[in-house]
């Protein structure tokens, strides 16, 4: 039985955003930036179009994601090594004896715990699939959904979703 897979990747799916890893307990990195590149594939059946997904709502979807991501400080709600408040007009974010202070309407904050690639990947995937659900595009016949997210040329991270059978 043949597989069959969409995956789309445009120019216009990309997203200049900064942010910080922390990493071995006690290290972080310093501030900076990448210019983002994201992918999306989807893999399933053929419908009744034999389609496994239309291209044009998969595109808008993930250019949408990625345009609130764009020119952003991106902030981790789960990592214990940040202490980060909100009090607006700003957010800050401490860690030992680093303090930041980043204007709200700068900040997108994610539900992650580092703002890793790989982590980014998931993100955008799951919010992928519930934008999808709130679009009312059913995901019957659906078997996964896979992110891509490229920080720098040669160097991305992938989040493979399973998706539940309909």
């Amino acid at each position: 039985m043949p597989t069959y897979r969409v995956h789309v990747s445009k120019d216009y799916t990309v997203f200049a955003a900064g942010h910080f890893v922390t990493y071995d307990g006690s290290q972080c990195e310093p501030l900076h930036g990448h210019n983002y590149r994201a992918a999306v594939s989807v893999e399933g059946d053929l419908d009744e179009n034999q389609y496994v997904f239309n291209f044009v709502p998969l595109k808008r979807i993930l250019r949408g994601i990625c345009d609130g991501l764009d020119h952003r400080m991106l902030l981790p709600t789960g990592n214990a090594l940040l202490d980060i408040t909100h009090a607006p007009p700003s957010y800050t974010v401490r860690f030992q004896d680093k303090t930041y202070v980043f204007p709200d309407t700068d900040v997108v904050q994610l539900p992650i715990a580092n703002t890793t690639s790989e982590n980014l990947a998931r993100w955008i995937g799951e919010a992928m699939v519930a934008e999808m659900r709130a679009r009312g595009i059913g995901l019957a016949g659906l078997r996964a959904l896979e992110v891509e997210v490229e920080e720098s040329f040669g160097q991305r991270a992938f989040c493979r979703l399973e998706l539940p059978a309909a």
